[in-house]
């Protein structure tokens, strides 16, 4: 292309006034993410992770690692990547189970933690390495995917093989209770979306807004949990809590696809296998989570799999499968993302629709019923960039630029000011790098098919 700058640059020099520049946001990136991380080595487990915020957030989180495997690699800090996964599969259970909370070294949070390290040793010999007994969305296989992508190292990808599939063979065997490729969850803080407001109709919360009646009705559930010692057949049975949360299962099945990506990339034969088990699941989503008068996926919980109708921000995640019908798909980003009934706002995507009674935009105790997230900006614009969306995808990534720059990088925003809430130096928000990536590459296969 020659004759100076494309119209494409020249508007998104115009949009990007008062923004951080690209290098400005890659360096401050990169400066919480050192900051944050973390290494050492403790009864015989060497570990290497980034907190997600130092304070709020010390320990290693499952789907934490993996975004910040995606955050790495968008930086060209491949090695790092790579010990952030090892460490995340480091006290893995021989039969696949890995825990939503590695903890290390600590707990407790803060000041706990700093008086305990004043008692005798022989006082906190009991302390040992451990892992929670709960899950999270399982995008692990996306992430040791895209180290591949970044470096085509297949002995990494053979390393980790053996463990990826006991792990997502221990989902399959133990939260896919009905047999139809759906995982469920057992409380709501497996789903990495803790007071998601469309668990609030099996909670039989029915104030709306959030307080500490909510707080107690989760913690029964955890409490029964407990008391079932996690026994996962009991927890069926009793059915308190047994949720197919739709973001988590999407990510379930894009995860089954780059496993059958990863058996292919080292001639395994389970290729196959997963090809067969993300068609049963995509399948499923459809078929049970699909309301078609709603153009919306909702969750779902109990038994039959009743619908959980609570517009959050996950309600248009399954359009990112393959398998799910482009007018399926055209129908649900036009009528809640595109023409944003419901969120409707100027940082987009709020986590709740603005509509909804449990709708609250501020920083609260109870998150995910209102504020802005980033990762579900991130989420979302690689698909719109792919279906020909480039300016919705844009908009998306301008709205987090501008987030970034009022507010720095904190937990969540208010969709409507832009003002940051929860955590500090909080490393989600550093996925914005990812989504620089994406657009690059996007502007740069527009411009050789232009050529």
């Amino acid at each position: 292309m020659q004759g100076g700058m494309s119209t494409s640059s020249k508007r998104k020099n115009a949009d990007d006034q008062g923004v951080l520049s690209d290098e400005e946001i890659r360096a401050q990136v990169r400066d919480v993410l050192y900051r944050n991380m973390i290494s050492g080595q403790r009864a015989g487990f060497t570990y290497h992770f980034t907190k997600p915020s130092p304070g709020t957030y010390p320990f290693q989180y499952f789907w934490d690692t993996c975004f910040h495997v995606f955050t790495l690699t968008a930086l060209g800090e491949v090695e790092m990547a790579k010990e952030h996964v090892q460490s995340l599969f480091e006290m893995q259970r021989p039969d696949g189970f890995i825990g939503h909370m590695n903890y290390w070294k600590r707990l407790w949070p803060g000041r706990i933690t700093d008086f305990l390290q004043l008692m005798p040793r022989d006082v906190l010999h009991f302390y040992k390495p451990h892992m929670s007994a709960l899950v999270q969305p399982p995008i692990v296989a996306q992430a040791v995917l895209r180290i591949y992508q970044h470096n085509q190292d297949l002995a990494f990808v053979k390393q980790l093989l053996p463990k990826l599939k006991r792990y997502y063979r221990w989902l399959a065997q133990n939260r896919d209770f009905e047999g139809e490729g759906l995982l469920s969850i057992i409380t709501p803080f497996e789903s990495g979306m803790d007071w998601k407001a469309s668990y609030d109709p099996l909670l039989k919360f029915t104030k709306g807004k959030a307080g500490p009646q909510l707080f107690w009705k989760v913690l029964q559930v955890d409490a029964h949990n407990f008391l079932k010692g996690y026994s996962l057949p009991r927890l069926y049975k009793s059915n308190r809590f047994i949720v197919k949360d739709t973001a988590f299962n999407t990510i379930y099945a894009q995860n089954l696809k780059a496993m059958a990506e990863l058996c292919q990339l080292t001639g395994e034969e389970e290729e196959t296998h997963y090809l067969v088990l993300a068609k049963q699941t995509e399948r499923s989503i459809l078929n049970h989570m699909y309301d078609e008068e709603d153009a919306a996926f909702y969750d779902l919980h109990g038994h039959h799999f009743k619908k959980l109708r609570v517009r959050t921000g996950t309600i248009f995640f399954p359009v990112v499968l393959k398998s799910v019908p482009d007018e399926v798909c055209r129908i649900v980003l036009e009528r809640h993302l595109l023409q944003k009934d419901g969120f409707h706002v100027p940082f987009p995507i709020p986590s709740l629709a603005v509509d909804e009674p449990a709708f609250n935009p501020n920083g609260s105790l109870y998150i995910w019923r209102g504020p802005t997230w980033v990762v579900f900006n991130w989420f979302m614009q690689g698909y719109l960039l792919e279906k020909g969306y480039q300016k919705e995808a844009r908009e998306l990534l301008l709205s987090v630029k501008r987030l970034i720059t009022k507010s720095g990088f904190r937990e969540y925003y208010n969709p409507f000011t832009g003002e940051g809430h929860g955590a500090e130096d909080f490393t989600w928000s550093g996925l914005v790098v990812d989504m620089i990536n994406r657009e690059n590459e996007d502007e740069g296969r527009g411009m050789r098919t232009s050529q």
